[in-house]
């Protein structure tokens, strides 16, 4: 693999990990910000799925639909084709709460994406066995 694109797989994985951190810190605390949170377990699952994607050179567009995009890591690894009931869960929440006139998810909606996104980002790496993430 070249490697400026072994570097771009990491930084899509970086900054996954990232999403993933920030979601936990905004979803936790006395004065939580849940509608922010939840999107950024969206994206951190986006995030990690589009660093697959580069992986095999696949592309995928812009898009923010994870259906979309665990279908085509699927047609690569069949493994991906069990999540996509987590796609689905996740994929509205790339602009469900973004914007005014909807009520802020409760924590149990934002439980259920953060373990979600969690899951995900974990599975990812694994499919990816000659890519190693630091630690932090």
């Amino acid at each position: 693999m070249d490697e400026a694109v072994r570097e771009l797989v990491l930084g899509w994985l970086t900054k996954a990990r990232h999403d993933l951190a920030s979601a936990r810190i905004l979803g936790s605390g006395s004065s939580p910000v849940l509608d922010t949170a939840i999107y950024h377990c969206q994206q951190a699952a986006e995030k990690a799925l589009k660093g697959f994607l580069l992986y095999h050179g696949e592309p995928f567009g812009k898009t923010h639909d994870l259906e979309v995009l665990v279908k085509l890591a699927a047609q690569i690894d069949a493994a991906f084709s069990s999540w996509q009931e987590v796609a689905i869960a996740l994929t509205p929440y790339a602009t469900q709460y973004r914007y005014p006139g909807v009520a802020d998810p409760d924590f149990s909606e934002f439980k259920r994406a953060f373990d979600h996104a969690t899951a995900f980002c974990e599975f990812v790496p694994s499919r990816l066995p000659d890519i190693k993430l630091t630690s932090g």
